[in-house]
């Protein structure tokens, strides 16, 4: 199979994980670099595990770490908080993992006295994104309290998740809570935590100039959009000297014809349930192109030629209107896709589009 095909171009990427990774380290920010996008494919975590500024290497599933090479230098994080079915792999698994639960910190902690190991905890706190994350002050101290005292679970750390659920903006005086309940657990308990964790991709506009800056005492950023697409989460602005074309899909046109613009008969349902509208154009320029809503968000992709658009899809087959560009394509012709990082996870999860390293 040659097409379709996602093409990653190392040398971008690189670039784009060397420059950023060090600008953080320069300001005393730790790396955890997410690797779920790719589904950590093994030839990128290879590359991530080679830049000597990214600290940790950080996903959602345990199967994905399943993937990383044997030989993996940094220590795995496990974002999602993990379900009480799955601590026995957890701490066999990786090093490191996000908990809002006591019950599931508990199973943690029986589960690595088990294998004779200890994990670490990062210990989530909700800051109002209303995803994952421990909410009442006098719950944080229970848990700290609770955690201190097990025999095979070690609290290195607190941190927040901002913008992926509520679409919080992480704010200055947001972050700041964070390393105020750092101060106030320290002072309570006795605990040292090593990191404060404050976020993701979100969090980087604050680097801007005209930002406050990122607080003292925030000392990790999970970052996995800002490597592969070049942008800050918060406000979707592109990152300056970092590159936003490191992927790119490429599709093969199959039927390129001249058809009406509006389908003839009564409108029902697609086949994926939907009623669909149309605006009637006239006759135009259409042509398929095999890729489909099974192998990428359709609705996340924007052809590279901006004389083309994308009319809709179904399953397989991805329509595009060619009409101002009708006389430079043909059949068998590829057409190349900008990706977003929603359609970039789709495809990287996709088995029937093909990765190629450049």
């Amino acid at each position: 199979m040659k097409n379709p095909q996602v093409i990653v171009d190392m040398s971008k990427l690189k670039h784009n994980l060397t420059f950023l990774s060090e600008k953080l380290q320069a300001r005393g920010i730790t790396v955890a670099a997410v690797t779920k996008v790719f589904s950590a494919h093994p030839e990128l975590v290879v590359l991530y595990d080679s830049i000597n500024s990214i600290n940790y290497l950080a996903d959602s599933r345990l199967d994905n770490f399943k993937n990383y090479p044997k030989n993996t230098t940094k220590e795995k994080l496990l974002l999602r908080i993990p379900m009480l079915t799955e601590v026995k792999e957890l701490v066999e698994t990786v090093d490191i993992s996000l908990n809002s639960e006591i019950e599931t910190i508990r199973a943690i902690n029986q589960a690595a006295k088990d294998v004779n190991r200890t994990h670490q905890i990062i210990l989530m706190i909700d800051l109002g994104d209303l995803r994952e994350g421990v909410f009442d002050t006098a719950e944080i101290d229970c848990y700290v309290a609770e955690i201190i005292q097990m025999e095979a679970v070690q609290l290195i750390g607190i941190g927040v998740n901002l913008t992926c659920y509520g679409a919080i903006i992480p704010e200055y005086s947001i972050l700041e809570q964070l390393t105020q309940h750092k101060q106030r657990l320290t002072k309570k308990h006795g605990v040292d935590l090593e990191i404060i964790s404050g976020g993701n991709s979100s969090t980087l506009y604050l680097l801007d100039e005209e930002n406050e800056g990122i607080p003292d005492g925030i000392n990790m950023l999970r970052i996995g959009e800002a490597f592969v697409l070049g942008v800050e989460t918060a406000y979707g602005k592109n990152i300056v000297d970092m590159y936003q074309d490191v992927f790119t899909l490429k599709a093969e046109i199959i039927e390129y014809r001249d058809k009406p613009s509006l389908p003839i008969g009564k409108v029902g349902q697609d086949a994926f349930g939907q009623r669909p509208t149309f605006i009637d154009k006239g006759m135009m320029k259409r042509g398929i192109v095999a890729i489909g809503k099974q192998d990428v968000d359709v609705s996340n992709i924007t052809p590279k030629d901006s004389r083309l658009e994308v009319i809709g899809a179904s399953s397989d087959h991805l329509i595009l209107d060619f009409t101002q560009a009708s006389d430079d394509y043909q059949l068998g012709d590829e057409i190349l896709f900008d990706l977003s990082y929603g359609s970039l996870l789709s495809v990287f999860t996709s088995q029937y589009v093909k990765k190629v390293f450049i």
